[in-house]
């Protein structure tokens, strides 16, 4: 497998007599690149993070580096160096690279966190609400406490870490610590096993948890709710739960952010002498006034009667787009009077259509009777 891995030196893009600082630097690039918190969920970028980390491990050590030039992949064989297999261990060794961000706490381990989805209405999201979730979770075992040792029996203390959950070991001018690898950072170890949770402390449980979602959320939005994720170690908090919100789509409104838009009809009179109308909002009807000469497609703004804002800070607008709707069919009399309209506008219409019987009455009309 070793001679499948790329050269190091044609991961970080440097030349074979590349100085130090040249690979340092060459190394921040790419791991800045490919960082995991810039790339959410790209299983290529981890990659490529990964290999970058183990490149700069080799060529970012004298020893390893000259191991490595004359032997290649192979020189590294039965030297301990196995590479990354989790992107936390890189962020132990190299966290400076990162600004001092990102960097697993040192000793028992927080809780994970989880995610759960939410639907509600545009008028529950105006208004805020709570909704009851459910969850399934890891949590502490009920039969040992979460210990993971059967009842009567205790964890040891890990004889590789001391109990810290860390080891620090010397590679190169580096001081490099990791997790321990023989209590996977717990600082104790299980010899008897609790036979309910298999000497993990933990039980996969369903819980159904209250989120208060507050007025203005909007969807794509994320809640959190702290300490409702998995329980950590043992001297550790729990992880948090994340809501991700959905708002329906409604059958009157659009929303723009905190304004909302609804299309209203008006008839040509309405239009053309105004209209006093009643329209919709998300609490109840209210009056508007159309003036004489109003243009389909014309938007009329009631200021405070959208959205509030997520963070209190005020309410949006409730915009009205009028549309003059054209009828598909006409009563006698409104056809006649549109007919005098056009008259008097010297305006060219349609010829008056005649009803399907008229139209077989004359069909079969004598020619000396149509030509009268």
């Amino acid at each position: 497998m070793m001679a499948t891995k790329r050269d190091y030196y044609e991961i970080l893009g440097v030349e074979r007599s590349a100085s130090p600082d040249e690979i340092k630097s060459a190394y921040r690039k790419l791991a800045m690149k490919y960082h995991p918190d810039r790339n959410p969920g790209d299983q290529e970028a981890e990659k490529n993070f990964k290999e970058a980390a183990e490149a700069f491990e080799v060529l970012g050590d004298d020893a390893k580096r000259q191991r490595y030039d004359r032997y290649g992949h192979q020189g590294l064989e039965g030297t301990g160096f196995q590479g990354f297999s989790d992107i936390e261990d890189i962020f132990d060794v190299f966290g400076s690279f990162f600004g001092g961000g990102r960097r697993r706490p040192r000793g028992p381990q927080p809780g994970n966190d989880l995610e759960v989805g939410v639907r509600i209405s545009l008028e529950d999201a105006a208004r805020g609400c709570s909704r009851s979730v459910s969850v399934r979770r890891r949590a502490r075992c009920g039969t040992c406490d979460g210990t993971g040792a059967r009842a009567g029996t205790k964890p040891t203390t890990c004889s590789m870490c001391g109990g810290r959950g860390r080891i620090v070991q010397a590679q190169g001018p580096f001081r490099i610590e990791t997790t321990c690898p023989t209590c996977r950072g717990a600082g104790t170890l299980v010899s008897d096993p609790c036979s309910t949770c298999g000497g993990t402390g933990l039980q996969v449980e369903e819980k159904k948890t209250t989120v208060d979602v507050p007025p203005g959320v909007d969807s794509g939005m994320r809640l959190r709710v702290r300490g409702q994720g998995e329980p950590g170690q043992p001297g550790a908090p729990p992880g948090d739960l994340y809501v991700h919100v959905t708002v329906n789509s409604h059958k009157l409104f659009e929303r723009d952010g905190r304004d909302l838009i609804c299309r209203v009809p008006i008839s040509y009179p309405q239009a053309a002498l105004g209209a006093e109308l009643d329209v919709p909002t998300l609490n109840g009807k209210e009056k508007l006034s159309i003036p004489r000469g109003t243009q389909s497609g014309q938007v009329f703004r009631l200021n405070g009667k959208g959205m509030p804002d997520v963070h209190g800070r005020g309410q949006g607008r409730l915009l009205i787009q009028v549309y003059v709707e054209i009828p598909k069919r006409l009563e006698q009399r409104q056809e006649e009077l549109l007919r005098e309209l056009a008259e008097l506008e010297k305006v060219n219409v349609a010829p008056e259509q005649k009803s399907f019987f008229e139209q077989i009455r004359d069909y079969f009309m004598p020619d000396e009777e149509k030509e009268e």
